[in-house]
């Protein structure tokens, strides 16, 4: 079994909205239904988990109804970070998932995921047990040394840009989140599934990533998906007037 946990946990208030930035809507529908959808349509998923804030449980329930979106099949409530949901997403699904299940988490906020990523992140994760969508670094870099300078060159062959989905087979996210419970690591490290694994020295494997695949995370973020979504809804509908012809 295959199971998406979309992360909503989260506020996002560099977005400057008065709702989280995945229940934001955009050309009429919110930012977190066109995620799912993705989800929703990709043969290897089976059901999706959302991890979602509290307080919008009931309004994601509404979005889930109206969008048909028949994969969500578990709701759970989400942490104070990302860790944290990831964590209860996890706990969720202890009586649910066998060791061998396949989950793969990604950001309720980053609408711009494709179905060959998460082909790839399923995968990969079959392959080598865990699987995080990555991309080479194609900008120049350097380590600050000021406030507004740098005197350091970071040679951008060295870096790995890793985003989502993350993709576990349960049984290795599990214990690993058991073992930084354990260890007393959840709250000294910075909060997130990588960092978690980089303290526990558990290897990161890679799957296909894309420059295009970006969380929203400000406004201009938003205008960018906006502009997508458009340019995506012609092209659908130039397609299917030439298929009429």
């Amino acid at each position: 079994m295959n199971v998406a946990v979309i992360l909503a946990g989260g506020i996002g208030s560099r977005v400057g909205s008065d709702i989280p930035k995945q229940f934001i809507e955009v050309m009429g529908k919110p930012v977190i239904a066109y995620t799912i959808e993705e989800f929703q349509k990709h043969d290897e998923i089976d059901y999706v988990q959302v991890v979602c804030v509290e307080d919008h449980i009931d309004h994601l329930k509404d979005i889930v109804e109206k969008y048909e979106l028949s994969k969500v099949k578990w709701i759970a409530e989400g942490g104070s970070t990302f860790l944290e949901s990831a964590i209860n997403g996890i706990d969720h699904l202890r009586d649910i998932c066998s060791d061998d299940d396949i989950v793969a988490f990604h950001f309720a906020a980053s609408p711009f995921i494709r179905q060959k990523l998460i082909s790839d992140n399923l995968k990969e994760c079959r392959k080598k047990g865990n699987a995080v969508s990555t991309t080479s670094f194609y900008l120049l870099s350097g380590i600050k040394t000021g406030e507004s300078e740098s005197t350091e060159y970071i040679d951008r062959e060295t870096i790995a840009c890793m985003n989502s989905p993350h993709a576990f087979r349960y049984k290795l996210i599990r214990d690993l989140f058991d073992e930084g419970r354990k260890r007393g690591l959840i709250d000294q490290i910075d909060p997130f599934i990588t960092a978690l694994m980089y303290a526990l020295k558990e290897p990161i494997y890679f799957s296909k990533g894309s420059q295009t695949n970006i969380k929203i995370t400000t406004r201009e973020d938003l205008e960018l998906f906006e502009g997508y979504v458009m340019y995506r809804n012609k092209k659908t509908a130039s397609s299917n007037k030439a298929q009429r012809l």
